[in-house]
């Protein structure tokens, strides 16, 4: 444990020297299971962000967490050490589900550690997929409502997709299960949109749903394309144009770390082109949109050359997506289709980086 804190200040130390003079406005402890931490690794870590760049007031600081009872009962701590939200991966609220989705928690174990949660942060999020094979829109009706009868001020709720290369994938193609058909999927996200809205929460981006204040602030620096640092183990970062990947495997950070005092495997100058597709795919999955001309001055193109102008007046025509001035985005009839706007809204110069 020593070599790992150590390590993991080394790397924080390497990005402070060449990123800073900005105070931090959110930090987000994620990948694989940092509630397993030592709360007393969340203060030294925390305590030494402070220490290179400063504190913007009402940082969000985030920590990722699984439902066990294990990960629950180190909650009081870790809010003393200066977390101030948790994020849950509920992922379902019924034992069957949990098992199909290979989770190691039960229903009974998760419900329990959210209301933990809930007794020590101020701010809770969970997430739970749906789009289950042959689950219809009155099942999902009931495990949504019963989700936000817990009164948390975010949701992240995301369909099923099967990912290649997966279990998943392996038992479709063995015929265990067939996945959910896209009409009754798209079913599904109307239902989640209208009863997420109706409670106060609505879709700020495509899968994430918040009351008015209460939306992440550090995923929010991703979709806008905004810098941030990653460090540790396969962290990825993005900082002054450059995208940076750390090692992926301890060991191989570990010994990075020793070598060179930093765990970075890739860093690599971003093209113009690049930075501008990046951000228009991320900001597209925002409601809020993205202001092309805010971004052609970032990255130093036209505006008009960030977007398909013809694609965009279609879809505009018949509902899926919208111009105001300067800013574009996807309506929340066009956001189920999302990937399929975003192959021919994207122009081609872009992508051929």
């Amino acid at each position: 444990m020593d070599l790992w804190r150590e390590s993991l200040l080394a790397d924080m130390r390497h990005e402070a020297e060449l990123a800073s003079g900005e105070p931090l406005e959110s930090i987000f402890f994620g990948g694989g299971t940092p509630s397993l931490m030592p709360p007393e690794l969340v203060g030294t870590l925390l305590a030494e962000a402070e220490h290179l760049w400063g504190f913007a007031p009402n940082i969000e600081i985030t920590l990722e967490a699984n439902p066990s009872s294990v990960e629950a009962s180190k909650f009081a701590d870790i809010a003393l050490a200066g977390v101030n939200r948790v994020s849950l991966g509920l992922q379902a609220l019924d034992n069957d589900t949990l098992r199909f989705l290979g989770r190691l928690h039960d229903a009974e174990e998760g419900i329990a550690a959210l209301a933990t949660a809930q007794e020590h942060f101020n701010r809770v999020s969970f997430d739970l997929i749906y789009a289950r094979p042959a689950q219809t829109a009155r099942e999902w009706s009931k495990e949504l409502e019963r989700a936000l009868a817990f009164g948390t001020g975010h949701l992240s709720l995301y369909q099923l997709t099967i990912e290649p290369g997966t279990r998943f994938a392996t038992d479709v193609r063995r015929g265990e299960f067939d996945p959910l058909a896209d009409d009754p999927a798209a079913d599904l996200f109307a239902v989640t949109a209208e009863m997420t809205a109706k409670a106060g929460l609505p879709a700020y981006e495509v899968s994430n749903h918040a009351k008015p204040g209460q939306e992440s602030r550090h995923n929010l620096t991703y979709w806008r394309y905004g810098d941030y640092c990653g460090i540790g183990p396969g962290a990825h970062g993005r900082r002054g144009g450059r995208a940076t990947i750390r090692h992926k495997k301890p060991e191989n950070w570990l010994a990075a770390i020793e070598a060179r005092s930093h765990g970075i495997n890739e860093d690599r100058q971003l093209g113009t082109r690049e930075q501008a597709s990046e951000a228009i795919l991320m900001g597209l999955r925002l409601a809020e949109g993205v202001d092309l001309d805010r971004l052609g001055q970032r990255v130093g193109l036209a505006p008009d050359f960030l977007i398909n102008a013809k694609r965009l007046n279609f879809f505009a025509d018949i509902g899926l997506a919208w111009q105001n001035g300067d800013t574009v985005g996807v309506t929340p009839e066009g956001m189920p289709v999302l990937n399929s706007l975003l192959a021919e809204l994207v122009p081609a110069a872009l992508v051929e980086v």
